[in-house]
């Protein structure tokens, strides 16, 4: 996956990926810091470091500009298992219309808000609109890493997979730098390739607070005049400074850890040949190596500091859009051929979860592979082919990560 770093120039150029390198003196890759004890991974230290975890944790108030309609007054509120920043039991509501060729958004988008300042504006969703979808929180321990990743690496990723598993890369806004485009990465759907762009949107949509990014409120059920009434605080709410500390949070993220104990044992070892005989490394990604320190990536507007730069990750996920049968029906940056596509999760991280899948309506992980179909189904089937045995190493392994 590493190339050379003039390689690694005139690849991105010849694809368009937007993305630069500066020759530097680098060591070799070294693994990205562990844990959910909540500490920095380097990128910053200290009173920064608390000052933006604090902020990231919230709770934000009316004062702030939360609402008018909003789904929690804070990012701790749906990112805090096992330790701030983790996933949660929460899942939003998404809704549209299909018929049958096109996908028409819920007045006011897809995303329906939950909560709301005032009775008057609490959304539902409209009679007609067929399409419903539940989403959960996606843990954003390691995220930092994540943006790290040289986008031609994803391609090189996709292409090297079977064409009936391939994986769809796609390039989204960087809202940061208008006009650039970055291979999307964070979100079910792929919808944000920085965490400032990712952090902007979540405020907005989440919490309902406007910022330089995301300067406009959202409507009730596509009515903004009812929301112009209640809003009292004037916009942008944030001038940017707290969208920058969540992005600075999120970058400053520890990976998730792997168990130590379980790792180790006999059966979890043969666990992982078998997950990779089964074809589930295809798109459950096993590692990535970050783009070298210097990388200029979204848009010229960040640099891979040494604390991201050059680190070996272990996501278990390509980051890449699939059809595994299992698709929410609802369509976003991606176009229209992405309706019934999902970004693979991540497993790292898995043995903090209680409930599983996009939507956390499987409980085991066993509920889980058997929903993989579509473009996973043959990593289904050679799963359901192993012996009871075996099958319990794969899940063994599993509960490692």
């Amino acid at each position: 996956m590493r190339v050379q770093l003039i390689a690694r120039v005139l690849g991105a150029v010849a694809v368009g990926l937007w993305t630069t390198s500066v020759v530097v003196t680098q060591t070799g890759p070294t693994e990205a810091p562990a844990g959910f004890d909540g500490g920095s991974n380097g990128f910053i230290t200290g009173p920064a470091f608390e000052e933006a975890k604090t902020e990231f944790t919230g709770p934000e108030t009316a004062a702030d500009g939360v609402g008018p309609v909003f789904n929690g007054a804070g990012c701790g509120e749906c990112h805090s298992v096992p330790t701030i920043g983790g996933s949660s039991q929460v899942v939003e509501r998404r809704a549209g219309r299909f018929n049958g060729t096109t996908f028409f958004d819920h007045p006011g988008g897809s995303l329906i808000q939950d909560r709301a300042i005032d009775p008057r504006v609490q959304e539902t969703v409209l009679a007609g609109h067929n399409v419903l979808a539940l989403r959960s929180s996606i843990s954003i321990l390691g995220d930092g890493f994540v943006e790290a990743i040289d986008s031609n690496d994803l391609v090189d990723v996709a292409n090297a997979q079977p064409l009936s598993m391939r994986g769809a890369f796609i390039q989204v806004p960087v809202l940061e730098a208008p006009g650039s485009r970055r291979g999307g990465r964070f979100g079910w759907k792929n919808q944000q390739a920085s965490l400032l762009s990712f952090s902007a949107d979540a405020y907005v949509n989440e919490m309902g607070i406007t910022s330089p990014l995301q300067p406009t409120e959202n409507s009730f059920n596509g009515n903004t005049a009812a929301v112009t009434a209640l809003d009292l605080v004037a916009d942008p709410e944030d001038d940017g400074a707290d969208v920058q500390l969540f992005a600075d949070f999120m970058r400053s993220t520890k990976v998730p850890p792997r168990d130590a104990n379980i790792a180790s044992s006999s059966d979890a070892i043969l666990g992982s040949s078998l997950f990779n005989q089964a074809g589930c490394n295809v798109c459950h990604t096993r590692t990535f190596v970050t783009a070298p320190r210097g990388t200029v990536i979204n848009g010229g507007k960040f640099t891979v500091p040494s604390a991201l730069g050059n680190k070996i990750i272990h996501p278990f996920s390509d980051f890449l859009m699939h059809d595994i049968g299992t698709g929410d029906g609802i369509v976003q940056n991606g176009g229209a051929g992405t309706r019934n596509q999902l970004r693979t999760a991540a497993l790292w991280g898995l043995r903090a979860r209680g409930r599983f899948m996009h939507d956390l309506q499987s409980h085991s992980f066993n509920d889980a592979i058997q929903r993989h179909g579509g473009q996973a189904a043959s990593s289904r089937s050679s799963f359901n082919a192993l012996t009871s045995t075996d099958r319990n190493r794969v899940l063994r392994f599993l509960a490692s990560l």
